[in-house]
């Protein structure tokens, strides 16, 4: 291999990074321009481990609580939670290391056999305890806080 088929090479790696990056950037201005809820979200792990977490946006659908992870290059949710089958389990304050905005709560819900981590403002958590309070009647109990 000569020089310029290396160069040729390395301007090839690079304009795949630069796509992968500008599809990223493009997914997040689609989604923010769709509006939603700021969100971070993790499988529940111990309260003082820091780690795990993932910033995303959220949209109420019908029975569903559709999270997307703004990093990622899927078109899809990343997590739906289903509104009859959910749960608040526990909340709390965010713990050191945890970079949440001032002023989140972190959520513990169950949703059938999986417990996750919601990081959430308290606008959004206000609309998050409306949206489960609020299923129509006929339908499961709706909002359910374990004991």
């Amino acid at each position: 291999m000569g020089p310029v088929m290396i160069a040729e090479l390395a301007a090839i790696v690079v304009l795949a990074v630069l796509l992968v990056v500008a599809l990223l950037m493009l997914r997040r201005i689609r989604l923010l321009r769709r509006g939603g809820v700021d969100v971070a979200l993790r499988q529940s792990r111990a309260a003082e481990d820091p780690r795990g977490w993932h910033s995303g946006l959220a949209r109420y659908r019908g029975d569903e609580f559709r999270w997307y992870r703004v990093g990622g290059l899927r078109s899809g949710p990343n997590v739906v939670l289903d509104r009859t089958r959910l749960e608040i389990v526990d909340r709390r304050s965010p713990v050191a290391g945890e970079m949440h905005p001032p002023g989140s709560t972190v959520l513990s819900c169950r949703e059938g056999g999986t417990t996750w981590e919601l990081a959430i403002s308290a606008d959004a958590l206000t609309g998050f305890a409306s949206w489960l309070e609020s299923i129509p009647p006929g339908r499961s109990t709706g909002y359910r806080q374990a004991s």
